[in-house]
């Protein structure tokens, strides 16, 4: 998608290039700030126009895509990417464990997969990941091919067009077997990294959970987060007293158990900006979690569908 076009119509006419390019066209402020800088970036009847320009029934307004991109600041690094999904607007990937998605400042010079994502895309390209995972969770991460496409999709993040499923082992079995957690969620003092349940300043947070399986002091729980806080599902289901197994920061460290929170990316239900298709997209089950259920659930490995 190179290009947007909008033909002003006669309820349109006297707005601001500005509005219509936001309200109409769905352009994020960083987005439009940049086109108005590029040569190419924004015209009105082919000729240049800034933001401000006042437009009128029947002018033609467009915008080149290309043109508000700018290169990812990252070196690309050669990567075995597990693609899930792809087309010429969007990438989804299964992200493996220990992988950060964007380089930290806490582990300079660690490998991330935004650059990972850079070397496949191209050293010129923009890379722009749409959700983000933990270094120690798996699953499926989306990376849309432009701004213009990550603006839609980030809107559509917990609604009914981009809507995420976790599998989640954890110790003991919540109760009642199936529900919602409502916990706002803050940050804990005194940590760069990490969160509490925060009824006073957290933020509104919420997270749907099913019990699918039982096993031996543990259960296999879908979890659907219904918002977007920073470990939101760890802390909610520690804050229920059913901490993930491996959860170093907010349960118990056991190494013999699994080296990470055995927590899974594992389904994705979008529709898709540009085509209108509803696609559901399926990571399988990482095999650190399969060794963990058939030593622990004697119904064995595998996760259902």
């Amino acid at each position: 998608m190179a290009s947007l076009e909008l033909k002003v119509t006669r309820g349109q006419d006297g707005r601001t290039v500005k509005s219509l390019l936001k309200k109409e066209l769905g352009l994020s402020t960083g987005l439009v700030n940049r086109l108005k800088r590029a040569e190419t970036g924004l015209t009105v009847n082919g000729v240049r126009v800034f933001t401000n320009a006042i437009l009128r029934e029947g002018d033609l307004l467009a915008a080149d895509l290309d043109a508000g991109e700018r290169p990812t600041a990252l070196e690309p690094i050669p990567m075995d990417l597990k693609i899930i999904f792809e087309d010429e607007y969007l990438l989804v990937v299964d992200k493996p464990a220990p992988l950060a998605c964007i380089p930290s400042s806490l582990s300079p010079g660690e490998p991330a997969l935004a650059a990972g994502l850079l070397h496949y895309l191209g050293n010129e390209s923009a890379v722009h990941l749409v959700n983000r995972l933990d270094r120690g969770t798996t699953g499926l991460v989306v990376a849309a091919k432009g701004a213009y496409m990550h603006d839609l999709l980030r809107r559509r993040m917990h609604t009914g067009g981009f809507q995420r499923t976790y599998l989640a082992v954890c110790l003991g079995a919540p109760e009642p077997e199936e529900g919602r957690i409502d916990l706002p969620i803050g940050r804990a003092p005194g940590s760069a990294i990490a969160r509490r349940i925060d009824s006073g300043d957290g933020k509104p947070a919420e997270t749907d959970y099913r019990v699918l399986r039982r096993g031996k002091g543990m259960s296999l729980v879908e979890l659907t987060p219904r918002t977007g806080r920073t470990h939101q599902i760890r802390v909610h289901m520690s804050a229920i007293g059913c901490p993930l197994a491996g959860d170093w920061l907010y349960g118990m460290e056991d190494p013999a158990l699994l080296p990470r929170p055995a927590l899974h990316a594992a389904g994705l239900m979008l529709e898709h900006p540009a085509t209108g298709e509803r696609l559901a997209l399926r990571a399988g089950m990482p095999a650190d979690m399969e060794v963990l259920l058939r030593r622990f659930f004697e119904t064995g490995g595998g996760a259902p569908d």
